[in-house]
């Protein structure tokens, strides 16, 4: 089993940024960011490969949002730049991929209890 402990969300003005934080407690395997806005279903956003070295973003947030990892492959993050109002939404790590594209979310054992994020001026 691996827990997940996301942290860093909050409120800012169009054009603001925010760093958000995915604790893992163990590393291995990939770890994938999600977001679900109300009413919405659970889109990825961001995912990470161990070793850090490769990473996939949404086209909806390229080159503003950029997935990290600190050396021991246990703290992920997501770097999130001139964020917008449809930013706005609960924000969630993932982990325990199984198989299929890594965009389903049904295809992921392990998740966090999310981090919500509001964009708004």
């Amino acid at each position: 089993e691996i827990q997940l402990q996301e942290s860093g969300g909050g409120s800012v003005q169009p054009g603001g940024s925010l760093r958000l934080s995915c604790i893992r407690s163990t590393n291995g395997g990939r770890t994938t960011w999600f977001r679900q806005a109300p009413g919405k279903a659970r889109e990825a956003v961001a995912m990470i490969f161990p070793g850090g070295i490769v990473t996939e973003v949404v086209d909806s947030v390229k080159g503003r949002f950029t997935v990290a990892q600190d050396d021991s492959g246990t703290k992920i993050y997501l770097q999130m730049n001139n964020l917008k109002p449809e930013d706005s939404a609960m924000y969630y790590c993932a982990a325990g991929y199984t198989y299929g594209s890594w965009l389903g979310a049904g295809n992921y054992h392990y998740w966090g209890q999310g981090t919500q994020v509001t964009v708004s001026s």
